[in-house]
C-alpha cells in the first residue's frame, strides 16, 4: 500500500483504525481516517483494507467454541475486579503524610487547649518573675535577716507598699537579702531570697480587670514553670505572691501540704 503525502504516524494509524464506526476514537485516529477516505488511489485502499479486516472479524467469530474453552474462560479471572482493599490505601504514602499531618495539627490544638485552660490570672506575669529569679547574679540586695511574715511593716514603713504580706505558709521563714525594683510596667516589685533551697519570693499588685478595675483574682495556690524554675502563686488584697526556686515540684510539699481536713492545693502540679 503505497500512501504518498501521509506521514509515518497517519500511516500506522490508518493501519490501526477500527472497523466500526464506535464513537470515543482517538482524535487524530479520526483525522487520520478522515483523510483516508477521500477520493482518489488512497480511499480505493484504505476501503479493500477495511473490507479484509471485517472479513477476518467474521470468521473468528464464527469459529466454534467447545465447552471445556469456555468453561476455562468463565473460571478465569483474567481482570479482576475486586477494588483495592483498605489496607492497602493506609499503605499509600499520599495517606500516611495526611495522616501525620492531622496528628500534628491536633496535638498543637489539644496543647494550646491545655495551656489556656491552665491559665490564670497573673500566670504571664509570675513567669517573669521566674525569669528574675533566674538571673540574679551580680544583682545588688539590702541583706535583712528577719521572718519573712515580719517583712510587710518593713515594706510598708520604707516603701509604702501596702498588703505586701507574705502567706503563713512561709513566714516562717528566715530571709537573707531584700530588694524593691519597678518592672517593666511601672510597678512596684518587692523581692526577697531565703537560704532555704535557695528560694526567691516576689510581690507586687495584681492585674486588674479592664472593665471593672478590680484586682483579678482567684482562690488557693496556682503553679507556673519557665527554664527549671518552679513557681507557686498565691494572691490576697490585690497583691500576688510568688515562692520561685529551681528544682522539681516536690520541693514545694513541705510548705503547702495539706493541713488535716483541708483540701489539696487548687490546681497542685502532681
Amino acid at each position: 500500500m503505497s500512501w504518498f503525502g501521509f506521514s509515518k504516524r497517519e500511516t500506522l494509524l490508518v493501519w490501526l483504525a477500527p472497523i466500526t464506526e464506535k464513537a470515543g476514537t482517538d482524535r487524530r485516529m479520526r483525522s487520520a481516517v478522515l483523510r483516508a477516505k477521500r477520493k482518489g488511489p488512497r480511499a480505493v485502499e484504505f476501503a479493500q483494507q477495511q473490507g479484509f479486516d471485517r472479513a477476518v472479524a467474521t470468521l473468528v467469530r464464527d469459529i466454534p467454541v467447545t465447552a471445556e474453552i469456555s468453561e476455562w474462560f468463565r473460571n478465569e479471572k483474567l481482570i479482576p475486579l475486586k477494588k483495592p482493599g483498605w489496607t492497602k490505601a493506609l499503605r499509600n504514602p499520599v495517606f500516611i503524610s495526611i495522616a501525620l499531618a492531622l496528628v500534628v495539627i491536633a496535638g498543637v490544638v489539644i496543647y494550646g487547649i491545655r495551656e489556656r485552660m491552665s491559665e490564670f490570672p497573673g500566670a504571664a506575669a509570675a513567669r517573669k518573675m521566674l525569669v528574675v529569679a533566674g538571673s540574679m547574679r551580680g544583682v545588688p540586695m539590702d541583706a535583712v535577716e528577719a521572718d519573712a511574715g515580719s517583712l510587710s511593716d518593713f515594706f510598708f514603713m520604707k516603701y509604702r507598699l501596702e498588703h505586701y504580706d507574705v502567706p503563713p505558709e512561709f513566714a516562717h521563714l528566715r530571709t537573707s537579702a531584700v530588694r524593691v525594683f519597678d518592672d517593666e510596667s511601672g510597678h512596684r516589685v518587692a523581692q526577697f531570697t531565703v537560704p532555704e533551697k535557695g528560694m526567691q519570693f516576689f510581690l507586687f499588685p495584681a492585674e486588674r480587670d479592664p472593665k471593672t478595675g478590680e484586682p483579678q483574682e482567684f482562690e488557693g495556690w496556682r503553679f507556673v514553670e519557665n527554664e527549671g524554675w518552679r513557681g507557686a502563686v498565691h494572691v490576697k488584697d490585690g497583691v500576688y505572691f510568688v515562692a520561685a526556686l529551681r528544682g522539681n515540684w516536690k520541693e514545694f510539699a513541705p510548705y503547702l501540704a495539706p493541713r488535716q481536713g483541708e483540701a489539696s492545693p487548687a490546681g497542685s502540679p502532681r
